[in-house]
């Protein structure tokens, strides 16, 4: 089976974040590694080459495949900032209704600039995500 490769590194988050393009990248990824740490009380890890994540989970799936993956995260690409929430978390579909300006994937959420949507409801939205996965996978 292969390695994930999405694992945990000892890549320096101050680093990757002060490297990140646009320029407003940077203060986008600052504030987000704020509220995920106040959120989760955990401190940023860079997971594979471009991952911000804060906690970790262990998971198996059905094929038998298994890993870890951080509770919360998210990538502060050129193009958008890539949030990693589940998609299970209470009044999901509510919340991305009052979000403002985004697009979304399974567990996915694009968002091309911070102002484009309300910050309390995002804030929400990632504390939902972060009591969901500690119900689900508890530490």
């Amino acid at each position: 089976m292969a390695e994930n490769k999405t694992k945990p590194t000892s890549v320096s988050v101050a680093d990757f974040v002060n490297g990140a393009e646009p320029p407003q990248r940077r203060a986008e990824a600052q504030q987000l590694i704020e509220m995920m740490e106040r959120i989760s009380g955990e401190p940023a890890t860079m997971w594979g080459p471009s991952i911000i994540g804060f906690g970790r989970y262990a998971y198996t799936y059905e094929s038998g495949h298994s890993g870890e993956a951080p509770r919360i995260a998210f990538s502060p690409r050129k193009s958008a900032l890539t949030l990693y929430l589940g998609s299970e978390y209470p009044a999901r579909d509510e919340l991305l209704a009052k979000l403002g300006k985004h697009k979304k994937g399974k567990g996915c959420l694009y968002i091309t600039k911070l102002a484009d949507v309300d910050a309390a409801v995002l804030e929400e939205m990632i504390a939902a995500s972060w009591r969901e996965r500690l119900e689900r996978y508890p530490l």
